[in-house]
């Protein structure tokens, strides 16, 4: 069974799926990263550029936003591009009430670009109520199974009005799922039209749904018993929304009135410090070791002090076995995509890879992303894709060290002692400073007047300048300067 506690503050709402006692699932929302994309506004339009095929328009931010006449929706315009583009002054004039949806972002000095194509996406389908056509979500190649999906949306779809595009994830959701999808989408759509009717210029109608709300959406299902949040407010937000688009949901959720911080209750926080660490300790002394690069992640299984077994086989095959279980759930918790290579330790008997391959395969079952999984290669190791949903727990939270760069490493003071000496005699054949001022750390100055001293010296002596030395305490270890006096 699954619980989910849901943490909201001001500025960031964090969400842990926990299942059997264990966290195997972290969201995280800041509320300054939410950007515009997907808003849908009542608009006012204040100026029309004929020359620039573009219109500016109020939707209540800081700046008018920007309509080009090709984010102009006109009826008519997918009929093969038959009938030739309308200019931009036919279309809208001054003063004009617009619903538009935001495209772009601000940036800069540039305001938001619009379109009046409004699309609001669901978790499985987009639902485009100015359309009536189905489409399918080009990454879904098969034809048959394209054909198939389109049959059965026109026909869970009815006669309803307005056009879908099915998305990847789509791919094997059953008619129960897409039906409630589309149910949502269109009284969602109703709201905002409703809204639209009657709002002034520069009204919000839709936002795209905050991490909350996705959470009765898209995250409970059938095996969640409860959800709970920490936040009075949002609790009653979420009893409305839920009681209006997600009735099945809402009755598993509860304020929660404790007096500890509710992500207490299954050491949430330290789950993610380890989560966000390159190494993944086993029960049985085994670890992991997780690398995650810009192209692949990779995982390798190592036995640490594990010698519980009889013999070095059963040893091998009891950890690779429970890091496959950890593995599953680290994949989940750390939201890793892409392609993933597992290097298990070497099993020489046939049973024991088939046995753990099973059993991995078997934990990722419960993980809603799609993947595919390899059998072993031929060097041992197993390959594996997981799709990309969104950033990784790690790329969310951290960024690239200062110091390093994020190589992970950084040059000994001993190395930096040597490129300072060279640089100082490659300047003094083509400066004749009075003297030179080596600026660096601490560690560095202090190899130089101490194991270095001697290096040092008769290099001074070679270039007849002499050398002085500066610790500086803001730079790093590989950081340093040499000034000419």
């Amino acid at each position: 069974m699954q619980d989910i506690l849901i943490n909201w503050s001001p500025q960031e709402t964090r969400v842990a799926i926990v299942e059997n006692g264990a966290v195997q699932e972290l969201h995280v929302e800041r509320t300054l990263e939410r950007g515009l994309v997907g808003n849908i506004y009542t608009g006012k339009v204040v100026r029309v550029l004929p020359g620039m095929q573009s219109a500016f328009i109020d939707i209540g931010l800081e700046r008018a936003a920007f309509l080009h006449v090709a984010d102009v929706w006109q009826r008519g315009n997918g009929d093969n591009g038959q009938a030739p583009p309308k200019p931009i002054e036919k279309l809208v004039f001054e003063g004009q009430s617009l619903m538009v949806q935001v495209v772009k972002d601000p940036i800069g000095t540039k305001g938001a670009r619009l379109s009046t194509q409004i699309s609001i996406a669901g978790r499985l389908l987009v639902f485009l109520p100015q359309d009536d056509h189905i489409g399918i979500s080009q990454k879904i190649g098969s034809p048959e199974l394209r054909e198939q999906l389109r049959s059965r949306v026109t026909r869970l779809a009815g006669e309803g009005g307005g056009g879908f595009i099915l998305r990847t994830n789509a791919e094997d959701a059953t008619d129960e799922e897409l039906a409630a999808d589309i149910a949502y989408l269109r009284k969602t759509w109703a709201a905002v039209r409703e809204a639209g009717f009657k709002s002034p210029a520069g009204t919000l109608l839709y936002q795209d749904l905050n991490l909350p709300q996705r959470v009765l959406r898209d995250l409970a299902g059938d095996r969640t018993q409860s959800i709970r949040i920490d936040s009075a407010s949002q609790f009653e937000a979420l009893q409305a929304f839920g009681r209006e688009f997600t009735p099945d949901a809402v009755d598993k959720l509860s304020l929660y009135r404790g007096e500890r911080p509710i992500f207490d209750l299954y050491n949430v926080d330290q789950e993610i410090e380890k989560a966000l660490a390159r190494r993944v300790d086993l029960k049985s002394g085994g670890y992991l070791i997780i690398d995650q690069t810009e192209a692949l992640t990779t995982i390798d299984v190592n036995t640490g002090g594990y010698v519980g077994a009889r013999n070095f086989d059963d040893t091998i095959f009891k950890t690779n076995l429970e890091a496959a279980q950890a593995i599953a759930r680290q994949l989940r918790l750390r939201n890793l995509g892409g392609i993933i290579i597992i290097d298990f330790i070497d099993m020489n008997r046939a049973e024991h890879q088939d046995a753990v391959l099973a059993e991995l395969r078997k934990q990722l079952a419960r993980d809603r992303v799609k993947m595919t999984v390899s059998g072993f290669t031929q060097l041992g190791l197993v390959e594996m894709t997981r799709k990309r949903t969104r950033e990784s727990l790690a790329h969310m939270l951290c960024e690239p060290c200062p110091t390093c760069g994020g190589k992970g490493s950084v040059k000994t003071a001993r190395s930096v002692c040597y490129d300072i000496l060279r640089e100082i005699l490659r300047e003094a054949r083509q400066f004749n400073p009075k003297e030179f001022r080596v600026i660096a750390s601490a560690a560095v100055i202090e190899m130089l007047l101490d194991e270095e001293s001697q290096h040092l010296a008769g290099l001074s002596d070679f270039i007849g300048k002499p050398i002085s030395l500066q610790a500086e305490a803001t730079m790093s270890p590989e950081q340093y300067d040499i000034v000419l006096m």
